[in-house]
């Protein structure tokens, strides 16, 4: 049987059907919709089969519209609005049935010298090792996870997840909005930059927007929450390999008008800033 990642490769794996149009397919695990995190990576993919390979990909802003469809394939279709000296741009829409579904504008630019500075990553984080992965802590929480989620954590994926805390989904306690969360790709990622970058947008649309929940005394869990991605950014700020664990640390600044925002910072083991995160979700309370 081929590994979770693998399977995330082969869907990254876009099917050239012309200039400018590409053709990708969804993994058939029962899901309703389609994980806005895999349209990300593959809008990604597409755009970077029409960039130059000295181009890197370092920012894009996306629009979910409608929800995808596991059931059909997703035809990408590029639009190629500038090549400059330094900076490349691209829009990716991402039609099904006849609609456009998703929309990406991503900026690529060939690696330059200049001024650096980050912020440091939080102290004080357990280390992943000594914290439970999302399969033990569904047997932790036994009939409390609904059956939806229940098949999501026991499904093997691409990217193991370990959060620094769990109390979210044991109690309906007001938190703050912060969390932190340790992920790391199950096997190892190709030695290839643009595929890299894929997969960290992949991986950028877990758990985030969970965060606009903790003030509100819910979860994800939530029956009477509707939740959806509206938009998705990442600014990728520098390379990484994948090979190892990955801080993700996450905090929601605001919610209202039944949405709410999120902002994520994606640390390496050892401090480096890899990519910041912003997204905004839809968050309505359901009337029946």
């Amino acid at each position: 049987m081929p590994s979770a990642m693998q399977d995330l490769l082969d869907i990254l794996n876009l099917e050239k059907l012309e200039h400018n149009l590409y053709r990708g397919h969804s993994p058939q695990v029962g899901w309703q919709r389609v994980f806005g995190g895999q349209v990300i990576g593959q809008a990604l993919v597409a755009a970077q089969r029409t960039v130059v390979v000295d181009r890197h990909v370092h920012s894009l802003h996306c629009y979910f519209m409608r929800p995808g469809d596991p059931a059909v394939p997703i035809i990408y279709e590029v639009d190629r609005i500038r090549d400059g000296g330094s900076f490349t741009t691209r829009r990716v829409v991402a039609i099904q049935h006849g609609h456009a579904i998703f929309s990406l504008s991503a900026s690529f630019q060939v690696d330059e010298v200049g001024l650096q500075h980050q912020l440091s990553m939080p102290e004080g984080i357990p280390a992943p090792e000594t914290l439970r992965s999302q399969r033990e802590l569904l047997a932790a929480l036994g009939d409390d996870v609904p059956e939806n989620i229940r098949r999501y954590w026991q499904r093997e994926r691409p990217v193991e997840i370990r959060p620094v805390t769990s109390e979210h989904y044991t109690t309906n306690e007001k938190l703050p909005p912060f969390q932190h969360v340790w992920m790391r790709a199950t096997d190892p990622v190709p030695n290839d930059r643009a595929l890299q970058s894929a997969a960290l947008a992949y991986f950028s649309d877990m758990t985030l927007i969970d965060t606009a929940t903790y003030p509100h005394g819910r979860s994800v869990f939530d029956s009477q929450l509707q939740m959806a991605s509206l938009d998705h950014a990442i600014w990728f700020h520098r390379p990484d390999a994948l090979n190892d664990w990955l801080l993700y640390t996450q905090d929601s600044p605001s919610s209202g008008g039944a949405r709410g925002f999120a902002r994520g910072s994606i640390y390496s083991r050892d401090g480096v800033l890899i990519a910041s995160v912003a997204q905004e979700g839809l968050l309505r309370l359901r009337t029946k």
